[in-house]
Order: C-alpha cells, then structure tokens, then sequence
C-alpha cells in the first residue's frame, strides 16, 4: 500500500495481471532470464562494476532483463536503444561512414555501439546487438537471424560475434538476449 496526501491507496493490480495474460505470441517475458541476471549480477557487484547496454534489433530486451531484478540499480547503468541508424550516430557515436561502409548490422557497427556506450555511460562493461530479427529485412549474405553481438570492457577494444539464429523474430530477439547475458556473465568473471 502507498501512503499519499494522508490515506491509504491500494493499487488495482488487475489491468497489469490482464495485459500479463494478454500478451501476444512471440512476445518475450523478461522473467525468462532471471537466473542469468542473477549470476550477471552477482560477478557485476564482485568487481564494483556498472554495465550499459546499446540495443537495436533487442529494443531494449537485455537491458529490461537486467532491471526486472530487484537491486539491479547497484550495477546497471543506463541502456541506449537505438534502433535506428541516425540514434546510434547521436546516441552512440558511431560514424556514419561506417554504417554507409558495412551496414548497421556488422561487427564494425556493434563494436563501435559497445565502445559508444562506454563513452556515453560510466561503466566498465557494455554489451550491444545489431540484427535482423525479421520477418522482413534480409539481404544478400545477411538472412534473418543474423546478429552481431559486441562486447567491451572500459580500456578494452569491443570484441564482436556472429551469431546465425533460427526461429521467428521472438525466438531470435530472445535468444540474442540469452546469448549475450552468457557473454556479459563470462566477461563479468
């Protein structure tokens, strides 16, 4: 209960039960990953570290797994969804050449999303993807489900994986987060 202006408000949590319920098929439950998180957390806090995320074809997934835990504050700082190309140049930093150069769904352009948000954030850790999660936007030698997932750590120089997923565009958004929650665990170790 919240106490406000003098009375007692108890919250009428039946609206936030039915969207649970309602929530369409492919849509991801952030609570999928806790234990994940929970290890992230746990090696983040050992080393005092902050983590930032930069997201693009995720919209923000990781960064909301982090958070759905209680006492993330203590080592998640802040995550940069830039899904569009110009975000992730005003956000992030990344030159626009680059994306011109080898498309925004590259190894240049994650590593480039993960060092940024290390410049833009004080942490030591970050993590950024750049996908396709379809259904549409796949080109030659680039098909649905390819994502590049980079890691960097403060001082560091971001190091990029490819990863070739299957699935519809929640099987391939999920396993992303999946993936890089693993790669941010083993960093963070």
């Amino acid at each position: 209960m919240n106490r406000r202006g003098g009375a007692h408000v108890r919250a009428d949590s039946r609206p936030i039960r039915k969207a649970a319920q309602s929530l369409r098929p492919g849509a991801i439950a952030t609570e999928a990953f806790d234990a994940e998180v929970a290890a992230l957390g746990s090696a983040l806090r050992a080393r005092g570290w902050m983590l930032a995320t930069a997201e693009s074809c995720t919209g923000g997934l990781i960064a909301a797994a982090c958070t759905a835990i209680a006492g993330s504050s203590d080592w998640f700082e802040r995550g940069f969804v830039t899904y569009s190309n110009a975000a992730k140049c005003e956000l992030l930093g990344v030159p626009a050449a680059l994306i011109v150069q080898h498309g925004a769904v590259s190894a240049e352009v994650a590593c480039a999303m993960a060092d940024g948000a290390l410049v833009h954030a004080p942490a030591q850790l970050a993590v950024a993807v750049t996908g396709i999660a379809g259904p549409t936007g796949a080109m030659p030698g680039k098909p649905v489900g390819t994502v590049w997932l980079a890691l960097a750590r403060r001082g560091e120089p971001a190091r990029a994986e490819l990863l070739q997923l299957h699935g519809d565009r929640g099987a391939i958004r999920a396993q992303t987060v999946q993936r890089a929650l693993l790669r941010l665990r083993e960093w963070a170790g």
